[in-house]
């Protein structure tokens, strides 16, 4: 029968085949949602694959799960620390959607500095007398302009190279990446957050969310900003300090920002931020886009994320080679 692997809140309602074609010749199990799971489909699984993290009350049933997988890059809602105390280690998925992700920072960059939305909305309103190409406020010639990356990581190096490809000069800050990466893809290094905001026209941010990243965009890097700086967010939304953000905005310490995340998802319409961008207020129209955490897809990315968990499982349960642990250091 092979092995048995459930997915106890399938996130995928219009088929399973993808899932199932990912362990060909093993057991696939599905559920719609944790109540509907069973305490012997609990207790006698080899492995657990869910995009939300496993309540205790069923984390502690789970007496033969080898491997939990997040389908999924980001994993800051799963207790790392709990799968570790019980020997399970907590695995995602990252080589899905760096493409797509990379090609949205640079879409929203686009869109606001070459006026597309802005644009747009005001041709709709009048279609004649605004037909003004001079109107756009953020035009600047990209070969004049620095692009800033935050995190130089698979996503962050695309982006890189994109902007790279249009003629920027590109500059990062990652005091992760070992010294001499900057240098393999052309581009520059500086060693503070806040060097990089006072040199960079566009920073995109491609961190991690951690401790150490949690609102790591705070009021005192905002206020470094060089002036017109537009700001980009594809990574992960509490990165950014959003009341900062407000603030900086509507004191212009930056000229606009186009975001995919939110530190609340869906957008929490009572934050001063989102009411002001939602009821078109003067000082903020067309300064701010914002997409829905679709940066990810595309139906080929959404293949990969599904396929590659499948097999992220089986080379654990088959060869006992572990891709993409999270949880290395808390596995007892």
């Amino acid at each position: 029968m092979g092995y048995r692997i459930l997915w106890p809140a399938m996130r995928w309602p219009e088929g399973r085949h993808i899932e199932e074609q990912s362990i060909a010749g093993h057991q696939a199990e599905f559920c719609e949602r944790f109540t509907e799971v069973t305490e012997d489909q609990w207790a006698n699984r080899d492995a657990v694959v869910s995009v939300n993290d496993i309540p205790e009350e069923y984390r502690q049933q789970m007496a033969k799960c080898r491997i939990f997988l997040t389908p999924k890059v980001g994993f800051d809602n799963i207790d790392g620390a709990a799968w570790g105390e019980r020997g399970v280690p907590l695995c995602n998925v990252l080589d899905y959607g760096t493409q797509e992700v990379a090609d949205h920072a640079i879409a929203l960059m686009l869109s606001l500095m070459k006026g597309i939305t802005f644009h747009t909305r005001e041709l709709k309103q009048d279609p004649r007398g605004r037909w003004r190409p001079a109107l756009n406020p953020f035009g600047k010639r990209l070969s004049t302009c620095t692009f800033g990356v935050v995190g130089l990581g698979r996503i962050g190096t695309a982006a890189a190279l994109r902007a790279k490809a249009f003629g920027m000069d590109v500059v990062m800050f990652d005091p992760h990446r070992e010294s001499g990466a900057e240098l393999s893809i052309g581009i520059r290094r500086v060693d503070a957050l806040g060097e990089l905001f006072a040199q960079s026209d566009v920073v995109s941010l491609h961190a991690p969310l951690s401790k150490s990243t949690e609102k790591m965009i705070n009021l005192e890097i905002l206020a470094q900003s060089k002036a017109g700086l537009i700001l980009i967010n594809t990574a992960r939304g509490p990165i950014i300090d959003l009341d900062a953000l407000h603030h900086a905005m509507k004191e212009e310490m930056i000229q606009a920002c186009g975001v995919d995340v939110l530190p609340e998802e869906p957008a929490n319409p009572n934050h001063p931020l989102i009411r002001a961008w939602a009821d078109g207020d003067e000082w903020i129209d067309h300064r701010l886009l914002i997409t829905p955490h679709s940066a990810f897809f595309t139906p080929e990315s959404v293949y990969d994320m599904r396929f590659k968990g499948g097999k992220t499982i089986l080379n654990y349960l088959d060869k006992g080679i572990l891709d993409n642990c999270v949880n290395q250091h808390w596995l007892t």
